[in-house]
């Protein structure tokens, strides 16, 4: 028999020790959405209410992995000019939301000049390049900032794709076979 075939099965050896490792490895790989991936750190790692509260309060209580510790900061510290509002919080408040915000944000390398707005993001852009203008449109989002438009979630700062809700747009009729 040839040396490099095991006796009992007739699968070489090298084949044997793939096929073995990828047996015990099976168990342990994780199938999840891409957008999801964060969604188990939320869970162990609640949402401050003061942050769904008060901020949920003019907008979506965005996720902090949405944007990079850099631009919470700069946020966090001109809530008194925020995007054209005063967003001043309690000290205590500030305190809780800041240090959620940095403990939880988007593990990119610090950039100075990285994006204030969430929708601005590499990775808003890559999530929803699927979305046609006419949803951002629609009556019922109006713009990329309304994430509860097809987020049901997004009030309490959930964002999972199994929680997506588009609005339907109508599409105007086809000139297709219209008379000239």
């Amino acid at each position: 028999m040839n040396a490099t075939r095991m006796a009992s099965s007739g699968i070489p050896a090298a084949g044997m020790s793939a096929t073995l490792v990828l047996m015990l490895a099976m168990p342990f790989a994780a199938v999840r959405a891409d957008d999801d991936r964060d969604e188990g750190d939320a869970r162990r790692r609640p949402v401050p209410a003061v942050y769904i509260e008060e901020c949920g309060s003019c907008h979506a209580p965005y996720p902090a992995s949405g944007l990079p510790a850099t631009s919470w900061r700069t946020l966090m510290s001109t809530l008194d000019r925020h995007f054209g509002s005063d967003a001043t919080l309690a000290a205590v408040d500030a305190a809780v939301v800041r240090d959620w915000l940095l403990a939880n944000a988007g593990r990119r390398a610090a950039n100075p000049a990285a994006p204030l707005r969430i929708t601005r993001t590499a990775w808003f852009v890559r999530e929803h390049d699927e979305v046609p203008a006419s949803i951002w449109r629609s009556r019922d989002v109006g713009s990329a900032a309304n994430c509860g438009g097809c987020h049901r979630g997004a009030d309490r700062g959930a964002f999972s794709e199994r929680d997506l809700r588009m609005p339907r747009v109508a599409t105007p009729p086809s000139s297709a076979g219209a008379k000239r």
